[in-house]
């Protein structure tokens, strides 16, 4: 599996996760959710500067 397939899953994984805890906690403002939510901006962040990298 290439770093795109993987970070790719790892972005999906990370996007269920955090509409889960937002259904289970009824708020976007729960320590929890808000965490979950950091998480997965770091890693689109990665996915960005991996597709930059790839595009040159």
């Amino acid at each position: 599996m290439s770093d795109m397939d993987e970070i790719l899953t790892q972005i999906e994984d990370l996007r269920k996760k955090l509409n889960t805890l937002i259904k289970e906690n009824n708020t976007l403002l729960d320590p929890k959710v808000i965490a979950a939510s950091q998480i997965l901006d770091s890693v689109l962040n990665e996915y960005n500067e991996i597709a930059k990298k790839s595009d040159k």
